[in-house]
């Protein structure tokens, strides 16, 4: 397969010359993906509904906990749903392990098999959208649920409770997110948010105490209550690497200028997404990297939103299929190299 950033074929939807150029020198060389799998493992235990406080103070979060087999410490993955929630279009009200999103059930078991502790946190079912949000409603959806302002809070209260764990390592955890959600990645990742803390790892990997809640008001949060806290995050007190997919990188105009990620960041979008716009996201990651933020974005030529998705609508576009097994690979080499996995 050819490298993701060379248009190889033509595009629905083409980004002008020098903004291709552009992404393709932020871009990490790409070469064919090596051996990506198709299923992560032939495991299929359900994963543990579990709970934990969000750091906004008041909201407890809902997360499905996908962990590997064996005794021991293991780094760990935060993953953050997009728009849709994190459960299937057919779920019909039944909003349990059976009816996650095959794109979520995929990664939380990769990760595991990769030997990650990993935990998908639904962020919208205990705040009383389950189904989550359809395509559209973006100036409509509630503010509680605001991925620049509240969002971030719940990654870093998954983060705490991991910190808490006696199989996660407490300074190796990363972060993944996808479309909303990745958009609250990239927000999470400028500094640990307004209402979070951190406080240093204890010794020999004793259980830190985590972030402490300062209970914000999400109702009355806006764009200009985003970005550092009073303490900003480092990779040993916050997240250590975050993988951001086809993220709206808008960000509700809280950072116009950039954002200078405390840990290394990377990208990855289709340069045919019909949902959000990969022009915006590349200048986002330009003027990052402009301010000294170890950030790159790779475009995959002619892939849509939702590549990764496994299920057959987006992997019968045949450059959906080629993004996705370099995603796989990439997502999997970076983590290693950042987090300490396999």
């Amino acid at each position: 397969m050819s490298a993701p950033t060379r248009a190889t074929r033509p595009s629905p939807r083409r980004l002008p010359a020098a903004l291709l150029m552009l992404a393709i020198l932020l871009s990490p060389a790409a070469a064919a993906p090596a051996d990506a799998p198709a299923a992560p493992t032939a495991d299929r235990t359900p994963p543990e509904r579990v709970t934990f406080p969000s750091a906004d103070g008041r909201t407890t979060l809902v997360g499905w906990l996908f962990a590997p087999a064996g005794d021991g410490r293991r780094p760990a993955v935060v993953m953050m749903h997009g728009r849709g929630g994190a459960y299937s279009s057919r779920a019909a009200g039944r909003y349990d392990a059976s009816t996650l999103s095959r794109r979520h059930a995929f990664w939380g078991r990769f990760w595991a098999a990769q030997g990650y502790v990993a935990v998908l946190v639904d962020g919208f079912g205990p705040r009383g959208f389950p189904a989550g949000f359809a395509r559209g409603t973006h100036a409509q959806r509630p503010a509680e649920v605001n991925e620049v302002t509240v969002r971030p809070l719940d990654a870093y209260g998954a983060l705490a409770w991991l910190r808490g764990r006696d199989d996660v390592i407490a300074d190796r955890i990363g972060l993944q997110g996808w479309s909303n959600g990745g958009s609250a990645v990239l927000a999470a990742m400028a500094a640990a948010p307004r209402g979070a803390e951190p406080r240093e790892v204890g010794p020999q990997g004793a259980r830190p105490r985590g972030y402490g809640p300062q209970a914000p008001s999400p109702r009355g949060a806006g764009p200009q209550d985003a970005g550092p806290s009073r303490t900003a995050a480092t990779p040993a007190t916050g997240f250590r690497a975050a993988l951001v997919f086809y993220p709206g990188c808008g960000l509700m105009g809280a950072f116009k200028a950039g954002l200078r990620p405390y840990a290394p960041v990377r990208v990855l979008i289709g340069d045919a997404d019909e949902d959000v716009s990969p022009k915006r996201c590349v200048t986002l990651v330009e003027r990052s990297r402009a301010a000294g933020g170890d950030i790159t974005l790779t475009l995959y030529p002619g892939a849509t939103h939702d590549f990764d998705d496994p299920g057959r609508t987006r992997q019968n576009i045949p450059a959906n299929a080629a993004a996705r097994a370099d995603a796989i690979a990439t997502a999997r080499n970076f983590f290693a190299e950042q987090l300490g996995g396999r």
